[in-house]
């Protein structure tokens, strides 16, 4: 979490350089002295969805960090405060292209904003983190290179200026303002910046100039990108059937079950959390089901479900009482009908019980006038805030950052640099801790992005560390036990991967399967080479200490489970390995380069609700929804600050860097990785399948019979595509988790 401090102060009028202690770096002071009659305003806001208040900073210097720049009392000046590091500052400049004089001349005009951390209160109970500017410690060789962390930088520094002129705004007026119509989020994409309210253009008086030349120098930076999912159709969103394609062709198409238990019952203890059955009931879903029973449509594999019900409900209480949050724990149904289309049919709303009222369940249907059509787009907004929290902390950052990091360490712990099972898992390997230690400093951190742009606010690590805890298993992380736990696919010997999908028509799976069987073939052929027989296995004193620490020291709280695969064999080991690469490759390009295209537009993919849906019951609000339901639907969404800072960040998450390495081209490393004939001979086959797998997938996106990624408007899929270039692009599968 940043926080813009404006305050008086005196800085000189050329920019400063200077070196920070113990680290190559440079500092660019900006600011120019202006000697006005005029009062001094000193002002300190806060970009939090919790604190907007303008309070007095200290008027002692030596209160105030910096104090050597406190100013005399007749000025007012700008000073943004940038730290680079020294080797990346000439390409920096390079990368907001040749404006950084006309920025550094601009911007030290009126108001000093500097970014700081904001302060968090310290729970003794839990562990302290390292705080910025100080780095958390990642070794030197699983550091960013210089190109990686140009790009990076550059990417940072874009989200700066996304945030910064509506931070500011924000910070100088009571309130962070809501959209009010759906021209302000299309104004993002044209003009780069947000409509100002009254109240805001009044704040905006004082401080004419630097704005104007802000505006003026980052409009190529502050512009956003149009979003994928509006850029053909820009009202597909408000479809049934374009909220149920996205969950087999989305940015999280990893939730979706078939239904395959009904009545549908809770697995929560019912002492605490009520009855345990569904309000969803065989007359409410046989209503929607064009003629067909519920025992029919469930024996045909027709009804779905994405369910976060008991992940949700412990949580409902908690994240309901905080600023600004509005949740409910959600079922949606989902039915696929008999020309392959996939339409949601009904949602179930849950809250909490009380003593007085024990159930708090509601169902929702798509209704045929215009009050239940304006009820059922907010009860699918709500089901997508559940799903961008799910995604972002369980799917993304649980199931494969912070899965890899075991793997990571006890390979380098255990093995040798030498030893052919390092080798193999070294590509996929690259920026993984440096990503996470950034993302520990500035996305899931307390008061960061993810807490105070998702759902789950402040319970938002503790929802992922209840996920691990009820669902995270290394065995359903491999692509074909996941898709049959899911109910999605069934065995079939006869199919590539043994599995056949239940849904011929889902991209994610249908792609998925293909770069799976192509990892695990070359993991085989790999394997098969380095060792001869099961016993090599077994009496490898290395790799079996290497998966001793994975599962005892790696995961502590799951050392007893089960279902931890055994490694005695070639096929144990095969197994293990290809889950490993697929994680760090597959899975996680599958679910981390849709972000921006698919929640760069909020009203598609809102992080979080502010409201609850309007009941009859409630006469005021109930009212207001039926006088301006479109005031009402914005408004229950993200603000605008919230807004822009999620779509900054998405955009750089879902950005290739330039260096990036591909699953299965050939790089630098490969020239001295081995001189092995045949192991590169195993590779070039590897390499070779995969580019026929982006044929294949090419041609998938032009058959008109797959529904789900083809058609008038529909955004072909592409995120399995294995090869990409930089950007944001959609596509690419990089060996590594390096974003």
């Amino acid at each position: 979490m940043f926080s813009a401090k404006s305050t008086s102060c005196f800085c000189p009028a050329k920019p400063q350089i200077g070196a920070e202690s113990g680290r190559r770096a440079h500092q660019l002071c900006v600011g120019n002295r202006r000697q006005r009659s005029v009062a001094v305003r000193q002002v300190r806001a806060v970009i939090s969805s919790d604190d907007k208040s303008v309070s007095t900073l200290p008027s002692d210097p030596a209160a105030v960090p910096g104090g050597a720049f406190w100013p005399p009392a007749d000025s007012i000046d700008v000073r943004l405060v940038l730290t680079v590091r020294n080797r990346i500052k000439e390409r920096l400049v390079e990368k907001i292209e040749n404006q950084w004089e006309y920025f550094v001349n601009g911007i030290g005009q009126g108001i000093r904003v500097q970014l700081v951390s904001e302060e968090v209160d310290h729970d003794p109970s839990v562990e302290s983190r390292v705080e910025k500017p100080h780095p958390v410690y990642v070794p030197r060789d699983e550091t960013f290179e210089e190109i990686k962390q140009n790009n990076f930088s550059a990417g940072a520094l874009r989200a700066l200026f996304h945030n910064l002129i509506p931070a500011m705004m924000a910070a100088l007026s009571s309130s962070d303002s809501q959209f009010q119509c759906f021209s302000d989020i299309d104004r993002l994409y044209k003009d780069g910046l947000l409509i100002k309210s009254e109240e805001e253009q009044e704040a905006e008086k004082l401080l004419p100039a630097v704005l104007s030349n802000l505006m003026m120098m980052g409009q190529k930076l502050m512009k956003y990108d149009i979003p994928s999912i509006i850029s053909k159709d820009r009202f597909a969103w408000l479809r049934d059937i374009e909220f149920a394609r996205q969950t087999l062709a989305g940015v999280n198409p990893v939730e979706i079950q078939r239904l395959r238990e009904f009545p549908i019952l809770s697995k929560l203890d019912p002492e605490i959390y009520g009855s345990p059955e569904s309000a969803l009931t065989k007359e409410c879903l046989e209503h929607e089901l064009n003629g067909m029973s519920l025992e029919e449509a469930m024996n045909h594999n027709r009804l779905f479900i994405i369910d976060y019900h008991d992940i949700l409900l412990p949580f409902v209480k908690k994240i309901n009482s905080l600023k600004g949050r509005k949740i409910y724990a959600s079922r949606t149904i989902l039915f696929l009908t008999r020309t392959g289309i996939l339409r949601p049919i009904a949602i179930e709303l849950s809250l909490l019980g009380t003593p007085s009222m024990p159930s708090q369940k509601k169902v929702y249907t798509h209704g045929h006038d215009a009050t239940t059509n304006w009820i059922w787009k907010l009860a699918k907004a709500h089901v997508c805030a559940n799903d961008a929290g799910v995604h972002q902390l369980v799917d993304h950052w649980l199931r494969t950052h912070a899965s890899m990091e075991p793997y990571i360490i006890a390979s380098h712990r255990q093995l040798s640099s030498m030893h052919p099972v390092f080798k193999l898992l070294h590509p996929h390997m690259r920026y993984t801790l440096e990503i996470n230690a950034l993302a520990r400093q500035s996305l899931i951190n307390g008061g960061g992005i993810i807490e105070n742009c998702f759902s789950p606010g402040k319970y938002a690590m503790e929802l992922s560390s209840a996920a691990y805890k009820s669902l995270w298993r290394f065995d359903m992380e491999a692509l074909p036990a996941d898709l049959l736990r899911r109910g999605m696919a069934v065995e079939d010997p006869s199919m590539p991967c043994g599995v056949k999908l239940v849904i011929e028509d889902y991209p994610y799976a249908a792609d998925g399967l293909l770069v799976w069987s192509a990892i695990e073939e070359w993991v085989k052929d790999y394997i098969i080479h380095y060792y001869s027989d099961d016993n090599t296995i077994t009496s490898d004193v290395e790799l079996q200490a290497w998966w001793d620490e994975i599962k005892n020291k790696g995961h502590p709280d799951k050392r007893g489970e089960p279902w931890w695969p055994s490694l005695n064999t070639k096929g144990d080991l095969i197994r293990i390995l290809t889950t490993m690469i697929w994680t760090a490759s597959g899975q996680h390009a599958a679910i981390n380069f849709g972000q921006y295209p698919f929640g760069g537009y909020m009203p598609n993919r809102p992080t979080l609700m502010k409201k609850l849906i309007p009941q009859e019951d409630e006469p005021v609000a109930y009212e207001k929804f039926l006088h301006n339901p479109q005031y009402m639907f914005l408004s229950s969404l993200p603000s605008q600050l919230q807004a822009t800072q999620i779509m900054a960040v998405q955009d750089t998450l879902s950005t290739h860097s330039e260096d990036e390495e591909y699953l299965g081209q050939m790089t630098d490393w490969h020239t001295h990785w081995t001189n092995d004939r045949q192991v590169m001979s195993c590779f070039e086959k590897f390499s070779a399948r995969l580019e026929e797998i982006e044929e294949i997938i090419s041609r998938r996106n032009k058959d008109f019979h797959l529904k789900n990624r083809s058609g008038a408007g529909v955004p072909p899929y592409e995120l399995l595509l294995p090869s990409s270039g930089p950007g944001v692009t959609g596509r690419g599968i990089p060996n590594s988790i390096s974003i």
